[in-house]
């Protein structure tokens, strides 16, 4: 079994906001590969299904970004996962609007859903999908662009990402991250 994490925040407000791209990214997986409805379980939303050929259990915390590793922990000790099964996706300042990068382990780069993710399960060691959101420019603008809405104008990249990565999960799924940062470049070249 496979626990993949969106990362977000679980005000109705702040739905559409850069830092919730993890949150948009499960939903449009779960809905591609049709599975269960969301139920509230572990301190936040789950949804069951199979990518792949693999069994996914999919988790938005509703623990809000700061305290998210709460709700993976949870997860994690009940299915008794080992930190290799676990995959958040979330946002990544830096990289482009648009670009994906997977890696496994490192540091938290500044993110607080990350760094609870670490405090909490007691290792970097997970899997993470790094989805772009572009730098402000500015270090004093950082907080209002990864909290401000998307723009309309960045649906022309956002859609076709989601849809991309949805469509590039079974290659996740069973364990193939180059390939799977291969074809969502692939079917995301047009819109950027």
């Amino acid at each position: 079994m496979r626990l993949w994490v969106g990362l977000g925040n679980p005000e109705p407000g702040m739905l559409r906001q850069r830092h919730n791209i993890g949150f948009m990214a499960l939903d449009v997986i779960a809905r591609r590969h049709g599975f269960t409805p969301w139920r509230q379980r572990f301190k936040g939303l789950v949804a069951e299904g199979n990518v792949g050929g693999e069994k996914v259990l999919a988790l938005k915390p509703l623990t809000y970004m700061n305290a998210s590793g709460e709700s993976v922990q949870a997860a994690q000790a009940f299915y008794k996962l080992d930190p290799s099964a676990i995959t958040a996706f979330h946002d990544e300042l830096d990289l482009a609007p648009g670009k994906v990068r997977v890696k496994r382990g490192g540091g938290a780069a500044g993110h607080n859903g990350l760094r609870s993710m670490d405090r909490m399960l007691g290792t970097p060691e997970y899997w993470r999908v790094r989805l772009g959101i572009g730098h402000p420019g500015d270090k004093a603008r950082v907080t209002g662009h990864v909290l401000g809405d998307f723009a309309k104008v960045d649906m022309d990249w956002l859609l076709p990402l989601l849809d991309a990565v949805a469509d590039a999960a079974p290659l996740l799924a069973v364990g193939r991250p180059e390939d799977f940062m291969t074809k969502v470049a692939l079917l995301t070249q047009d819109s950027k």
